[in-house]
């Protein structure tokens, strides 16, 4: 239970009258330094701080939980929560995926996989206003505890990226939601390319809803927990807010029509033959990107955003817990990560090597349905919930 140690206003313990702007309850974690995830509350205000700096604040299982019972807690009792983090390195650079592959261990990976997508699906539909400040690298999971909350605060530290292809993954935690709404093929191009977007240009892409110097950070925070109404916050976020426009234009505003035209192709295959027509020095960089990554993952990913599109944020939850624990199983996961993040040789050996090689029936397998039981189900659901 959270423990309140202090009042937002009016009388402390000993009785004396304290400024509502510096009187703050807190959780019985927000005073432990050790702990993953510090909570605390103001008033009808929580907050939530992510607190693994030297691992850069990537979430493993038991963050994922301890924010998830917090968000429960709650979520009748606060009007707004603010997420952030310590240090000013990175929001969130992911999940622990090197924790996952490293033990072989399918359970584990299903456990991570069907707890961080529950949490994805509370942000999503979260009935107290959600603030993400999304200060410094923010991929994979960090993407997840984010951008399916109301407001997403980018700074000039701010680097998002969604990196899956690179480690033989997709881009989950709701990428196949969110990545088909951004403008034209913007969102393919991300998910398959892993580019990334940093400052403003997350402002600019429609990743974040405002944006905000880091410097100013602190004085929005305290703002915002003084608040007492919507309107309220959305005003004050506004006056701290640079303007879309404001600045330098989008890094990839004069790619834009070509990301288009090329990224529209029905496939992944085709794709690449738009981008070998196309023959500028974009198309020639974009393709040696693109022949890096795990030919397997970037068919899945097309696939996933295409039906992502189409889906709301809890159905393409399931269809993406359905591809993580195929991919646990029998994928190009493993490998990648130990070529990225664990020997770093930068060498990976995809299986298969090539695009060509794909095996369209595989593709369907890893869509296809679970196990009766096994599928990813919500708390408000039933028992024979499904896809």
């Amino acid at each position: 239970m959270l423990r309140a140690i202090a009042v937002r206003a009016g009388l402390s313990r000993s009785g004396q009258l304290v400024a509502p702007s510096v009187c703050r309850a807190m959780s019985s974690t927000a005073g432990d330094s050790n702990s993953l995830v510090l909570t605390e509350e103001v008033g009808s205000k929580g907050v939530i701080t992510l607190n693994r700096p030297k691992a850069l604040n990537a979430i493993n299982l038991e963050m994922v939980r301890l924010i998830y019972d917090a968000m429960k807690q709650w979520e009748s009792t606060k009007s707004v929560v603010i997420v952030k983090s310590v240090g000013d390195k990175a929001f969130c650079a992911g999940g622990d995926v090197r924790a996952i592959t490293e033990t072989s261990n399918v359970e584990l990976a299903r456990k991570f996989f069907s707890t961080e997508y529950r949490l994805n699906a509370l942000i999503g539909s979260y009935r107290p206003t959600y603030i993400a400040f999304i200060d410094g690298i923010t991929m994979g999971g960090g993407v997840g505890l984010s951008v399916h909350g109301k407001y997403r605060i980018a700074t000039e530290r701010t680097m998002f990226a969604m990196p899956e292809t690179a480690i033989g993954l997709f881009p989950d935690v709701g990428g196949g939601y969110f990545l088909p709404r951004l403008e034209g093929k913007l969102g393919l191009y991300l998910g398959l390319t892993g580019f990334r977007l940093k400052g403003r240009d997350v402002h600019k892409a429609g990743v974040a809803t405002h944006y905000v110097e880091s410097k100013n950070l602190a004085a929005l925070e305290q703002q915002l927990l003084a608040t007492t109404s919507g309107a309220e916050v959305e005003s004050v976020l506004d006056r701290f807010s640079e303007k879309r426009d404001a600045g330098a234009g989008f890094v990839l505003a004069k790619q834009l029509q070509q990301i288009n035209q090329c990224f529209s192709a029905p496939t992944v295959e085709a794709i690449f033959q738009q981008l070998e027509r196309d023959g500028s020095e974009w198309a020639q960089n974009t393709l040696k990107l693109l022949h890096k990554m795990s030919p397997t993952s970037m068919v899945v990913t097309q696939k996933q955003l295409e039906l992502g599109g189409k889906m709301d944020l809890k159905t393409c939850l399931k269809m993406e817990y359905r591809l993580a624990v195929h991919h646990a199983i029998d994928s190009d996961f493993k490998e990648g990560v130990r070529a990225l993040l664990i020997d770093r040789d930068q060498k990976p050996r995809w299986n298969p090597a090539t695009l060509a090689e794909v095996d369209p029936a595989r593709i369907e397998q890893f869509f296809g349905p679970l196990p009766d039981g096994d599928e990813l189900q919500f708390e408000e659901e039933g028992p024979k919930a499904s896809l």
